[in-house]
């Protein structure tokens, strides 16, 4: 496990008096000080080929430019996608026969406007968010009322919990804070995860340590020569043996030379050679070696790198970017919409319900086209009989009218055998 947490985001709790009364009290808000634990690790086998001399975690982590724009991005866009809940009929062989949008549902509630005390619902679920891409794993604890109905969701920072498979087959998450330690069930603990070996998910920010650990030397390096007035750091030599004293002298006078940001002009005398020891950032492709690791960096978390302003290779925001959006969702952000209505659906909702009530997150905003693109949809969406003018125009934030709920079905097709003649209509008369 990593050795920190991000501040800011964070809202620990945790069970006193073994576990049987919940203290409903922020523990602390993370300021990024302080002493900070961590406990356990992520995976299951420790991961490999970390060969990094930078100190990887959350915070040196989130200091990188193109990791806290890939975060920020898949968090933030995710959480912003409405929650929708469904009332399912189905046939005897399972087919949807009726789909139908409640909102009267106990977790729809407190999914949709208020998870817990503490945050709005995009707040609860950026935290998640930024947990699961960040971390590979999220959790929050459980809060249920005398009737085992869920009354509230509690995150807590990945940092903080430990997942043990134990040897009698349970599940078992032992969260640290304040320092104690404590263990919750599989029943307490809502756990959402990325793709691993089934109990813990993978941790981007584990795998990503040594691309991550060499965009944090670059950037040491940028402000080491920055403060320098990007001047080159060598060795000043003369050709005789020069005292201690005049040792000193001498580099007290040339010191400027590579620090600081005296410009004056220097000049060397007695034979005296002034000889580079460091390269400057053309001579090391700084600025190539940076673009590739924003590049790197934007694989391990998934995210086109156009999507956090890198303008390389793309220079106005045009329709293009639509595709790469809907590309994105396809192959980005598709996973962890599928996770979350899974994850809701086994672990949150009561058995009894899994068949017939589904969650869902609507993604009609982030993929919406333009103006004109949404109008000809609309259009064909209507004469084909799929949707009602209502629906269309619920689309677009406009009040209902009267005839339009009724669906429509364009009659213009004729059969290919009669040659473009109108198909003939025929009256069915049907006796008592």
């Amino acid at each position: 496990m990593a050795d920190s947490v991000h501040g800011g985001v964070g809202l620990f709790y945790f069970l006193a008096e073994g576990g049987k009364h919940l203290l409903r009290s922020i523990i602390s808000f993370f300021t990024g000080s302080g002493t900070r634990r961590d406990v356990g690790t992520q995976n299951l086998t420790p991961s490999s080929g970390r060969m990094t001399t930078k100190t990887v975690n959350d915070d040196t982590a989130l200091q990188v430019a193109a990791a806290f724009a890939c975060i920020r991005r898949t968090a933030e866009t995710m959480a912003s996608l409405p929650i929708q809940f469904f009332s399912i009929k189905r046939n005897s062989s399972g087919r949807i026969i009726d789909k139908q949008v409640i909102t009267k549902h106990p977790l729809y509630r407190l999914l949709r406007w208020k998870p817990n005390r503490y945050q709005t619902r995009g707040e609860y679920f950026e935290v998640l968010y930024y947990q699961l891409a960040f971390r590979g794993n999220a959790y929050s604890l459980i809060e249920r009322d005398s009737s085992g109905q869920i009354i509230s969701l509690l995150p807590l920072m990945t940092s903080q919990v430990e997942t043990v498979l134990a040897a009698d087959g349970r599940i078992v998450h032992r969260y640290c804070a304040s320092g104690k330690m404590i263990e919750y069930s599989e029943d307490n603990i809502w756990h959402l995860k990325l793709f691993g070996n089934g109990i813990i998910g993978l941790s981007p920010l584990d795998q990503a340590r040594n691309t991550l650990g060499i965009s944090l030397g670059a950037e040491e390096s940028v402000n080491r020569l920055s403060n320098s007035g990007f001047k080159q750091f060598g060795v000043l030599s003369i050709d005789k043996i020069l005292t201690k004293d005049q040792r000193k002298q001498l580099k007290e006078n040339y010191n400027d030379i590579t620090s600081g940001k005296e410009e004056a002009l220097r000049v060397l005398e007695a034979g005296m050679k002034f000889t580079p020891t460091s390269m400057l950032p053309k001579d090391v492709q700084l600025l190539e070696s940076r673009k590739f690791q924003l590049e790197d960096i934007c694989r391990f978390f998934d995210v086109p790198p156009v999507l956090i302003h890198d303008m390389s290779s793309s220079t106005v925001w045009g329709s293009g970017i639509m595709e790469i959006v809907r590309g994105w969702y396809k192959l980005g952000l598709s996973p962890y919409r599928t996770r979350m209505k899974d994850s809701i659906q086994t672990q949150l909702l009561d058995i009894s319900e899994r068949e017939t009530v589904e969650p869902d997150f609507d993604i009609d905003e982030l993929l919406r086209g333009g103006e004109k693109e949404r109008y000809e949809g609309y259009q064909v969406a209507i004469r084909s009989g799929v949707m009602t003018p209502n629906e269309c125009r619920s689309q677009e934030g406009l009040p209902p009218d009267a005839a339009g709920d009724k669906l429509f079905i364009d009659q213009q097709l004729v059969y290919l055998e009669n040659g473009g003649k109108k198909n003939e209509t025929k009256t069915f008369t049907v006796k008592d």
